[in-house]
């Protein structure tokens, strides 16, 4: 089985932190896998993004045009990349960026006010973790217990003190459920 993810969001807010830490989840657990992150002009406020392949069997190509799953972390994210999400795919959307509801109902949608949730976890950065919870723990692409290996074994020294606000994050983020499409 192969599956695609597109993390998107304004440069700063984690997105390529999260789609490393899908990754090395997913390497851990002994996938194959690939991470693509998209940065430049970006990186002044405009949208970043990264993509994340993970698979049973070796990845043909790293490039993805209808990815199984996006995380939208803020409006310009959601669209550009809700046209693109495969029928039966999954939408994750930070509520608290977005002013509109999803308008396709082929796909499964996680709509997360994930911005106020890290808040209340007293660590603001952490709403990409509380995203990348809600795709987990909707979908069968990993399990909370393979991030928070990843977590444990791939966070710098410096951030290690960021490890347990991280692993709330996701646990509160995995209580947001998808729902189902039409």
């Amino acid at each position: 089985m192969q599956t695609e993810i597109i993390i998107s969001g304004f440069g700063g807010q984690g997105t390529l932190y999260a789609g490393q830490l899908m990754t090395y989840a997913a390497m851990d657990e002994g996938k194959q896998v690939t991470w693509i992150p998209s940065y430049g002009p970006e990186m002044r406020g405009g949208t970043a993004n990264c993509t994340v392949v993970i698979s049973d069997d070796e990845i043909g190509s790293p490039t993805v045009k209808y990815p199984k799953a996006v995380i939208a972390m803020n409006l310009p994210s959601l669209e550009k990349y809700e046209p693109l999400v495969a029928p039966g795919g999954y939408l994750v959307v930070n509520s608290s960026m977005v002013n509109r509801e999803v308008k396709r109902t082929d796909i499964h949608v996680v709509m997360v006010p994930a911005n106020e949730i890290a808040e209340e976890l007293g660590i603001q950065k952490a709403a990409n973790m509380v995203l990348l919870g809600a795709l987990v723990g909707s979908s069968d692409i990993l399990a909370i217990e393979h991030l928070n290996k990843a977590l444990d074994a791939h966070t710098a020294e410096r951030l290690k003190k960021f490890i347990d606000k991280n692993k709330e994050a996701l646990v509160r983020g995995a209580a947001y459920k998808a729902t189902k499409p039409a």
